[in-house]
């Protein structure tokens, strides 16, 4: 993972490393949804992950449809910026179609370190005439050089309330890289009155099998670690919960027809929540 760059929506695909030879869990994540924006060293991984736990697709569309329910409640509440911060290959609907479907004027930047996902940017650039939309590819690991980039974009008022999207994000941060300290330091720059909503896999329900997973994922160039319960819990440190606090995140606000109809706790094995800066 790089520093922060803004290329411009022009730039061309000639200029970019895709990464090809390695594979990468924005691409495997696609590959989970059914996607066709990967490829054969991507697909080779998820296959193995797939062997392992062949639910993760499941896994993959429970998180989609929590991060739906998720900013869209934020959205009636009243944010009106959000920051989508490890977005992944666009996927309709994107988190600018939900909550502009609430509030035309909102504006979301999209953040993500794969080169291939600034090729399929211009899907993330759309959005309602009265809010606006902007892509940042950079760095989780450095929130203050990324909160800049996204400060030079014009595009949010960084002194006023944010919603900050972790989703599916911190388990590919090790301990190492101390994924609570990265938290605090967003929240940190982040105005009262702001939100972060994230989603982290669990081997709290089948260790062996998301062990597995993590040594799929730390074979092939990308570091992966699950976290129990108790271990998710401190990332909302300083922060107000709100109801149902941290759950699997089928169980966050469920409504009738969002994600698959018949689940378990091992088969999401994902934590979900969302808590505002006091």
């Amino acid at each position: 993972m790089g520093g922060v760059s803004m290329p411009e929506r022009g730039d061309s695909d000639d200029n970019i490393d895709l990464r090809q030879d390695q594979a990468h869990s924005a691409r495997m994540y696609d590959y989970y949804l059914g996607g066709k924006t990967n490829y054969a060293v991507d697909r080779d991984a998820a296959e193995q992950v797939i062997k392992a736990f062949p639910a993760i697709g499941t896994v993959a569309r429970v998180n989609r449809a929590y991060m739906h329910r998720a900013m869209r409640h934020l959205a009636t509440a009243g944010v009106r910026q959000f920051i989508d911060v490890g977005t992944g290959i666009p996927t309709a609907p994107n988190l600018h179609d939900i909550v502009q479907e609430v509030a035309s004027e909102a504006r979301v930047v999209y953040v993500d370190n794969d080169p291939i996902v600034l090729v399929y940017a211009d899907a993330l650039l759309g959005g309602s005439p009265q809010g606006r939309t902007a892509y940042v590819h950079g760095d989780a690991t450095a929130p203050g050089r990324l909160l800049a980039a996204v400060r030079e974009q014009n595009v949010l008022n960084l002194d006023e309330p944010v919603a900050l999207s972790l989703h599916a994000l911190l388990h590919f941060v090790p301990d190492h890289l101390e994924p609570g300290r990265i938290v605090a330091e967003f929240m940190a720059q982040l105005p009262s009155g702001s939100y972060l909503s994230l989603t982290h896999c669990t081997g709290d329900f089948d260790p062996e099998a998301w062990q597995k997973i993590s040594d799929t994922y730390n074979a092939r160039g990308t570091p992966a670690q699950v976290r129990s319960r108790d271990e998710v819990l401190p990332f909302f440190d300083g922060l107000e919960l709100i109801d149902p606090g941290v759950v699997l995140a089928h169980q966050w606000r469920p409504e009738a027809g969002s994600g698959p109809a018949v689940l378990t706790d091992r088969l999401v094995s994902l934590y979900a929540g969302v808590a505002r800066k006091p």
